[in-house]
């Protein structure tokens, strides 16, 4: 594979004893995982997921919005994690101090193996109550949808962050302190104009990481970036760490 990529690159990322990772919605996207924007399709075709994916719209239909993402864990559990996950699994196991920062929701770091991730926008397989944060893994299968905690009986919702809702302010704590303290920082496949992740990179850049970004599409926070690479993550970063590391 012949991409014009600088030396130097691999040199950084060889050397480098500590690397923070953002990565956004196209990691997911070569996985086969729709982009929440994507259009919907069949049954689902006539609703906005933007509007489906708030407070509001659970207190107005939680049924709905129960059923549409019974039908999005669905989608997502058919997808496997692509080389690029697996590749960021391995450059975890070859440094001393690794951070995957991931504002997908579909577990599929997890499941390549990575370890030290958090989850700034939660996972949809995990589900907790909607009056009072109970994670719950399991519930009556009564007819009641959405199911009730067993703890208080609030009706269950996704463990995830909807629109209007803040990041959770632990996760996003240790998202900055491993941004601070990195000497590499590498943002992968995200739009970059959701906060707070989209601030990450400033953090980074104020305590001088080298900054990368691998998009196949410039992003607003391209200008501050060292190098921009414009690969799909799945090509891409196999390639980086043969090279680095062989």
């Amino acid at each position: 594979m012949l991409l014009n990529i600088s030396g130097d690159i691999f040199e950084a990322i060889r050397k480098a004893r500590s690397i923070t990772v953002l990565t956004g919605a196209g990691m997911s996207a070569e996985s086969g995982v729709p982009t929440f924007r994507e259009a919907q399709k069949g049954l689902w075709a006539q609703y906005d997921p933007q509007e489906l994916a708030t407070p509001q719209a659970f207190h107005r239909n939680a049924k709905l919005v129960w059923e549409w993402y019974e039908w999005r864990r669905n989608l997502i559990s058919q997808a496997s994690p692509n080389p690029g996950h697996k590749a960021l699994k391995k450059l975890e196991e070859m440094k001393d101090i690794f951070s995957l920062v991931t504002q997908n929701v579909d577990n599929l770091h997890k499941l390549a193996g990575s370890n030290n991730i958090i989850e700034l926008h939660g996972n949809i397989f995990r589900t907790k109550c909607f009056d009072n944060n109970h994670t719950v893994e399991t519930w009556s299968t009564d007819e009641n949808i959405p199911p009730q905690c067993p703890e208080c009986g609030s009706p269950l919702r996704p463990d995830v962050v909807w629109f209007g809702e803040s990041v959770p302010s632990q996760a996003f704590s240790m998202a900055v302190t491993n941004a601070r303290q990195c000497e590499i920082f590498i943002s992968i496949g995200t739009s970059s104009v959701i906060q707070p992740a989209a601030s990450l990179p400033y953090f980074a850049q104020e305590t001088g990481a080298l900054l990368i970004e691998i998009n196949t599409e410039q992003t607003p926070l391209s200008p501050i970036m060292d190098y921009q690479i414009r690969e799909p993550a799945g090509k891409i970063l196999p390639f980086i760490l043969e090279n680095a590391f062989n």
